[in-house]
């Protein structure tokens, strides 16, 4: 029998916010995180903008020795999740903790670190790298760290599919307990790559806006959009089987029920042709979730701001809704925190759950200029207040990867 799977805590540090709460009032108050890279010298870049998490300092969050042990989106993936945890009430000591996972992923993982021993092994030979290297900066460091600190011996593992990274674990996490395999799981993302690398990496694609405008850099779906903005940060939620959280007593934020995953399996950056994959992605997630796309109210957009992520996801949803495409609203959050790459889908997902709780549609803020490929109702600039029964979080992934989420508001009875 397939069990039904709900949030009961969440987490998020980012550019706009240290903790969820601050975070989900900022996106209310149409607040943009963006501003010029502080983390290095940008004299020799093109790209002088990014969404970073100002004023940072781990110790403001955890023991000075665990902080020196991580690289930085471990950090902030440590950040979220004690948040989450402390959040959702559970008790540890009264679990049976083999039934409690752990997924945290990350598009990149330690890129910090990596460029940090790089230059140490250039300058004063293999003997200076440090031992830690290889923990710091592996992929699912974020998720042992987690499960290390929490003491969670279930299933235990990191996802990483770009910017479709964290979407895809709350999917998988979903059907884990869906299907039985476990009772709880402490699921997210994690990034942090604003680097000399990374931004290096991404502007000589041509991915990122080389606007100097804070306010006119990360404008989804806004026909003068160029590229979009780097953003750092983590979110985690806990996902919980109903049965468990309703005998704790847990405080229900909303109920996930449905994920669609697909591959486009048609270029290396480039999105399918019209949204393709996209679209079966949402299609597939509401196929998932046994609704009709008429039930859908809002949809987080994965919204880039670049110029053919924007258009080609708008012509998915149009072929995935068809005349009730017109009829959603369909907002993205990116001008605000820039792109979080592989933490976009948790934190984007939070703020569908937030929506749902506070029955408000996010805005798109910094939009302008009307483009006549993306014609959906973005509620631009400014959020509006709805009820929200069904939200949809859309997430795609270099590689080709497309995932879609469904969350719902909670009703007991079904």
């Amino acid at each position: 029998m397939e069990r039904r799977v709900v949030v009961t805590g969440i987490g998020a540090i980012t550019p706009i916010g240290k903790n969820a709460e601050e975070f989900w009032k900022a996106i209310k108050e149409g607040i943009c995180g963006i501003d010029n890279i502080s983390l290095f010298d940008t004299t020799d870049y093109k790209v002088k903008l990014a969404a970073e998490i100002k004023e940072y300092n781990p110790e403001d969050f955890l023991d000075k020795k665990a902080a020196k042990r991580m690289d930085r989106y471990s950090q902030l993936a440590m950040i979220a999740a004690k948040e989450a945890m402390k959040d959702s009430k559970l008790d540890m000591s009264k679990e049976d903790v083999t039934r409690i996972g752990v997924s945290i992923s990350s598009g990149i993982g330690g890129l910090t670190t990596i460029e940090e021993q790089k230059e140490i092994l250039m300058e004063k030979g293999p003997d200076r790298v440090t031992p830690l290297f290889i923990p710091l900066s592996i992929n699912n460091m974020a998720t042992g760290n987690v499960s290390i600190e929490i003491g969670a011996k279930g299933e235990s593992f990191a996802i990483s599919t770009a910017c479709a990274s964290s979407t895809h674990a709350i999917g998988e996490c979903y059907r884990i307990i869906k299907h039985g395999y476990q009772e709880v799981m402490v699921v997210g993302g994690t990034e942090s790559s604003i680097t000399p690398l990374g931004v290096s990496g991404f502007m000589n694609i041509k991915a990122l806006s080389t606007s100097q405008d804070k306010l006119r850099a990360s404008i989804p779906f806004d026909k003068e959009r160029n590229g979009f903005v780097m953003g750092e940060g983590a979110g985690v939620i806990i996902l919980e089987e109903l049965e468990h959280a309703k005998k704790r007593g847990a405080k229900i934020y909303a109920e996930i029920c449905g994920y669609g995953v697909t591959s486009d399996a048609h270029h290396i950056t480039a999105p399918a042709p019209g949204g393709e994959g996209g679209a079966r992605a949402m299609i597939n997630a509401m196929e998932d979730a046994k609704i009709k796309p008429e039930k859908i109210d809002y949809i987080n957009a994965h919204g880039t701001s670049t110029p053919m992520n924007d258009k080609f996801e708008t012509a998915a949803v149009k072929t995935a809704f068809k005349e009730h495409a017109y009829k959603l609203a369909m907002s993205s959050i990116k001008g605000a925190t820039g792109h979080l790459l592989g933490a976009a889908g948790a934190v984007e997902s939070i703020a569908c759950i937030k929506a749902i709780e506070d029955s408000f549609i996010p805005p798109t803020i910094g939009y302008k200029v009307k483009d006549e490929e993306c014609d959906l109702d973005i509620v631009p600039n400014e959020g509006r207040k709805q009820e929200i029964n069904y939200a949809m979080n859309n997430s795609l992934g270099f590689g080709g990867h497309n995932s879609s989420l469904i969350f719902k508001k909670y009703k007991e009875e079904e």
